[in-house]
C-alpha cells in the first residue's frame, strides 16, 4: 500500500465531525463553512481510501472505518498539539479535555480564552469524566472541562475541581406537544412527560437527579450518538421530552420547541478539573480567566429560591 501523509486540518475536520455527527456544527466548532468542511473530509476519505461517514436522511454516522480511525485520529492531533508544544509557548502549551459535548462545552472555554488575554490551551475532546481523570492520572492531559461528580473507582482524591458557570436549562419537547404552547414550565410539570437520556442513566447524574428530584419517568438511555439522534428521539417519542442549554438554539422547521423551565430553573454546573499533585503549569492562569470572565459574565448566580441544583453542586457554590 502507498504511503499516505496525512494532513492533520483533514484529519481535525473528522473529528471535529465525529464527535458531534453534524457537518454544519462541527463547521462552526472549528470556523470553516460547512463547505470547506466537507471538502476536507472528502479530500481525507480519498487519501485514505475509504468512507469514513455514512450520510443518510436521519443525519450522519461513522462507518466501520470511520469508528476505527477515530481513536488514532485523536492521537494523531495530540501529537501534533505536542509537536507545536515543544516549538511554541512551551510554558503555556496547557492541554484542556473537555466532555459532555450534547451541552456544546466549548461555547464557554472559548468565550473564557477569547476574553482573557495571556491565557492559552489546546483543547482537545475527552469522552467523559472517568476518561479525562484516567488522562489526568496518566499525564495524557493538564486539565478537563465539564460537568464534575465524585467517582466510585477511587481518583476523586487525586483531583482538585472548581465550579466555574452554572447554566440554565430549557425543556426541549415536540412542537405539537399542549405544553410546548407555554411561555414557562415548571419542572413538576414535567411529572406527566418522560425524559430522553442521551446516554446510560449511569453516566448522567444530573439527569438522574433532576428526575429523581422532580419525580419524572426516565426513559431508557441508549448509546450517544450524537444531539441530532437525540433530538429525534425527542420528535418521534410521545409525551417526551429532553433537558438542554438555553443558549442552545433550535434549527428552524425541527419540529421542536424550547420552553424556559421556572420555580425553579435547572442550572447546569460546569467545573474546571486538575490534578492535585503535581498541578500543571497554566492551571492557574485557566483559573484565573474563568474567575474574571464568570464574574463579568455572571456565571456563577444562584439563588436558592429560584434555581435548583443537586446537593452536591449546592455546596460547592457556598464554597466558592
Amino acid at each position: 500500500m502507498a504511503a499516505v501523509d496525512l494532513d492533520l486540518a483533514q484529519v481535525r475536520a473528522f473529528v471535529a465531525v465525529a464527535e458531534v455527527l453534524h457537518f454544519r456544527r462541527a463547521a462552526e466548532s472549528l470556523s470553516l463553512t460547512q463547505q470547506g468542511l466537507s471538502k476536507r473530509i472528502a479530500r481525507l476519505e480519498e487519501g485514505l481510501g475509504a468512507s469514513l461517514f455514512e450520510r443518510g436522511r436521519t443525519g450522519v454516522a461513522l462507518t466501520p472505518a470511520g469508528v476505527r480511525f477515530l481513536d488514532p485520529a485523536r492521537a494523531a492531533l495530540a501529537a501534533g498539539a505536542a509537536a507545536l508544544a515543544a516549538v511554541r509557548l512551551p510554558e503555556r502549551a496547557l492541554r484542556l479535555d473537555v466532555w459532555g459535548h450534547l451541552f456544546a462545552p466549548l461555547r464557554t472555554v472559548r468565550e473564557m480564552l477569547d476574553a482573557t488575554e495571556g491565557v492559552h490551551a489546546q483543547v482537545g475532546p475527552g469522552r467523559d469524566l472517568p476518561g479525562v481523570a484516567a488522562a489526568l492520572l496518566r499525564a495524557e492531559t493538564d486539565a478537563g472541562f465539564g460537568r464534575f461528580h465524585p467517582l466510585a473507582d477511587g481518583p476523586t482524591q487525586a483531583l482538585a475541581h472548581r465550579l466555574v458557570r452554572l447554566e440554565p436549562l430549557d425543556a426541549v419537547l415536540a412542537a405539537d406537544h399542549p405544553l410546548a404552547a407555554r411561555s414557562a414550565l415548571r419542572p413538576a410539570d414535567l411529572a406527566a412527560l418522560r425524559l430522553v437520556l442521551p446516554a446510560a442513566p449511569e453516566r448522567l447524574d444530573f439527569l438522574s437527579r433532576f428526575a429523581e428530584q422532580f419525580g419524572v419517568p426516565m426513559l431508557p438511555g441508549e448509546a450517544n450518538l450524537g444531539l441530532d439522534h437525540l433530538l429525534e428521539q425527542v420528535r418521534t417519542t410521545p409525551g417526551s421530552f429532553t433537558l438542554l442549554p438555553a443558549e442552545l438554539p433550535l434549527e428552524p422547521g425541527s419540529g421542536l420547541s424550547a420552553v424556559p423551565l421556572v420555580e425553579p430553573t435547572p442550572l447546569y454546573a460546569w467545573s474546571l478539573v486538575w490534578l492535585r499533585q503535581p498541578q500543571a503549569p497554566g492551571v492557574a492562569d485557566l483559573l484565573r480567566g474563568f474567575a474574571e470572565v464568570g464574574r463579568k459574565r455572571r456565571w456563577l448566580e444562584f439563588q436558592p429560591r429560584r434555581d435548583w441544583l443537586p446537593e452536591a453542586d449546592q455546596a460547592e457554590v457556598r464554597a466558592l
